[in-house]
């Protein structure tokens, strides 16, 4: 070959190479274009907006060919039962939901009162420590704690004579109707002193005492109420929680059968409501040194139930007992406890056989088919001169020891 047809094959061979990587690069250049482009225009994966359940439905109807016009119709079919069934199931879920949480909590609030009462060295009842041994708690229909004080030994006498039953009638009162009765009482400001050695010994002699991690003192009503409830919550599972004074006189067969007529009902506070007048002035009964936290002189405080006798459901003494720390005392106990439940969804009863008289009232009540279940003078805030006559208002306004077995609650 010659060296002109060579030279003309290489330059031939150049120009289509040459002219291939232009169109190369070029072709390059515009994807590269097309490329980042789309790159720039995909969001982040933070700030993507995910199709809810009625957008991905509306793109599904589109894309099987149907308009607005039947997209619309496919809309209006929902079924609204079906709506309400989800929404009624939801509901439910959430109030069973509701009950376990607060059936744990108060199992909880249970368990520490229980606790504490065996750090702080209180006595725990047989019942108690039988049901620990059986992993498992009895539930009773009441637990009436009669609050006493070192001073009161003819007071107690006095009960245990007429409407209190003793010995193992009062054992048979608590298995067979389920009934715990226990005279309440702290300790003195000397621990161990001669007034705690006279009540250990009255408690070994009848067995029916209640004590309290609580120093005794008149002032210091309205913390023994809160320690009460707290620890015959964590030694009773019970549907009611009774609080008595020891110179009221009681008919037990008729309290058990009003408080069930209010068993199924949540938060009940029970007793005779009354509303009396805020006392400012030092030195008079009563007087209530958080006076000005009620309002102007002369102002009446809200409804709450008389001292002598009351009673509360169990969700409202594990109430006390979760919140017994935070819970705020005024000078009077039975206000303090309506001051607990004011801001509460709690229902209160005003039953007035809870705050009879004494003969003859209470007798007339009686003979009219209309038995008491608390009676007491106003005049003394219980019976007055009670050791002396309680036995009278027994014999006259109490209700015969068989109705109590009789009773079926």
């Amino acid at each position: 070959m010659s060296p002109k047809i060579k030279g003309e094959n290489l330059y031939s061979r150049s120009f289509v190479s040459r002219k291939w990587t232009f169109l190369l690069c070029f072709a390059s250049f515009c994807f590269g274009i097309f490329f980042t482009d789309r790159m720039w225009n995909i969001p982040e994966s933070n700030d993507m907006a995910r199709p809810s359940v009625t957008e991905a439905e509306r793109l599904k109807l589109i894309s099987e060919g149907c308009g607005p016009k039947t997209l619309y119709q496919k809309e209006v079919k929902r079924d609204p039962q079906a709506l309400f069934g989800e929404v009624s199931k939801t509901h439910n879920a959430i109030q069973t939901l509701d009950k376990t949480i607060s059936s744990l909590e108060m199992e909880l609030a249970a368990a520490k009162s229980a606790q504490e009462s065996l750090t702080n060295g209180a006595p725990v009842s047989n019942d108690v420590e039988k049901n620990q041994l059986l992993g498992k708690k009895r539930r009773y229909l009441m637990v009436v704690g009669i609050n006493t004080a070192f001073s009161s030994r003819k007071r107690r006498d006095s009960i245990r004579t007429t409407w209190m039953p003793q010995g193992e009638k009062r054992k048979k009162l608590e298995e067979e109707k389920g009934i715990i009765i226990r005279f309440v009482i702290g300790h003195s400001a000397t621990a161990g002193g001669i007034l705690d050695r006279s009540i250990e010994a009255e408690d070994k002699k009848h067995g029916d005492f209640m004590r309290l991690d609580h120093v005794e003192g008149y002032l210091e009503l309205s913390g023994k109420t809160k320690k009460y409830f707290s620890t015959a919550f964590s030694m009773w599972d019970a549907d009611f929680y009774v609080k008595v004074d020891d110179d009221v006189h009681v008919n037990i067969a008729t309290l058990g059968e009003t408080l069930v007529r209010h068993r199924k009902k949540p938060r009940v506070y029970i007793g005779c409501m009354k509303s009396g007048p805020v006392l400012s002035q030092k030195g008079v009964r009563y007087h209530e040194p958080e006076y000005w936290k009620f309002g102007e002189n002369g102002n009446k405080y809200f409804r709450h139930a008389t001292g002598q006798l009351y009673a509360i459901s169990r969700d409202l003494a594990s109430y006390v007992s979760i919140n017994q720390h935070v819970l705020h005392k005024y000078a009077n106990e039975d206000v303090t406890l309506g001051a607990w439940f004011i801001g509460l969804d709690v229902t209160h009863i005003d039953d007035r056989r809870l705050c009879c008289g004494t003969p003859p009232d209470c007798e007339w009540k009686a003979q009219a088919g209309n038995i008491c279940v608390a009676s007491f003078d106003w005049t003394c805030s219980g019976i007055c001169r009670s050791a002396d006559r309680i036995k009278e208002v027994h014999r006259r306004c109490g209700e015969p020891e068989k109705a109590i077995w009789k009773a079926t609650f």
